[in-house]
Order: structure tokens, then sequence, then C-alpha cells
């Protein structure tokens, strides 16, 4: 079953592509190990916020939001510890 971790980045939030805009940043991860994974090391970083994990696909339709959506193994190891 995938799962998704969803996450706002605050870092990148409101400039760049992401100009007035909140940027979500979504992992597509194949089973709940690696979502904890993701989770865990997402919540270790300052710039993300808002972490979850979600059994659907989210669906950001907003004007406001900028979303990045990856999969597991398109992450580095820094994701993957």
């Amino acid at each position: 079953m995938k799962l998704f971790v969803t996450m706002t980045d605050k870092f990148m939030s409101g400039w760049g592509l992401a100009a007035g805009k909140t940027n979500k940043y979504v992992v597509e991860c194949d089973n709940g190990e690696q979502a904890e994974t993701i989770m865990r090391n997402a919540l270790k970083r300052p710039e993300m916020k808002h972490v979850s994990i979600r059994t659907s696909r989210p669906n950001y339709n907003a004007k406001n939001v900028l979303a990045s959506f990856v999969t597991f193994n398109d992450l580095g190891d820094v994701w993957k510890r």
C-alpha cells in the first residue's frame, strides 16, 4: 500500500516558484517503514513543518500552494537513514 508523507517547507515557501505561496513537499512511499523513516527525518529538519502520513495522494488545487511530489527512491541518503 502506498503512503504519502506530506510537509510544509518553510524555507522554500514565499520565494522563487513559490513566491506568495506555501511550498508543500510530498514523498510517496511503498510501505510503512519508508514512511516512518521519512517522517522521522523530516521532523529533525527545522524548515519542515506540519509533517504527516496519509494513505491517499494529496490534491493541492489551491492557487496559494506549490506542491513537489517525489518518491522514496528519488531521495538521497540523508532522508533514508
